[in-house]
């Protein structure tokens, strides 16, 4: 299941993120999003969702949340 059908307040653990650019994993890296991490999703809006990851919180549009596998 990816974030995008996550339900909001639980906490899951991250899977493996799906994707093919490095770019893109280098910086879910940066953000802590990586295998064996917590992540919460906090809010959903229309475009994306708020997710709390350690101590920080972010804004992801719906193409980054269909890439975090929980």
């Amino acid at each position: 299941m990816n974030l995008t059908v996550a339900e909001e307040g639980k906490e899951y653990i991250i899977k493996e993120i799906k994707t093919d650019d490095d770019e893109l994993d280098a910086f879910l890296f940066s953000l802590g999003c990586y295998s064996g991490e917590p992540i919460t999703v906090v809010s959903r809006r229309k475009g994306g969702c708020t997710v709390s990851i350690k101590d920080g919180r972010y804004n992801i549009d719906n193409q980054l949340a269909e890439a975090i596998i929980v």
